[in-house]
């Protein structure tokens, strides 16, 4: 994967777990077609994250997202997931 830098922004609709909710990710990050989308839930006072993993690939014009993975991707989606870790990890040491 030659496209390596971090973004927040993607030309892919956001890959929400619950779809037509209109909830969107707190965080996105994206190395080239891997992308981490950072949910956040809050009961009472607690808050919770979790993560959404996926692949982007364009099928003729259309954007699509896969949670499979080939051997080229497999070390890239552990930058992501690191990413994410950080990230959550970074927010709870604010807050």
């Amino acid at each position: 994967m030659n496209n390596t830098t971090a973004s927040t922004r993607t030309p892919a609709p956001a890959h929400t777990p619950a779809a037509g909710t209109g909830n969107k990710p707190v965080h996105t990050i994206r190395l080239g077609a891997i992308k981490a989308a950072i949910w956040e839930n809050t009961v009472g006072e607690n808050t919770r994250h979790s993560v959404s993993l996926c692949r982007l690939y364009k099928d003729g014009d259309q954007w699509k997202t896969t949670e499979s993975y080939g051997r080229d991707d497999l070390l890239v989606l552990a930058k992501v997931a690191d990413q994410a870790h950080t990230w959550i990890c970074e927010q709870r040491a604010a807050g």
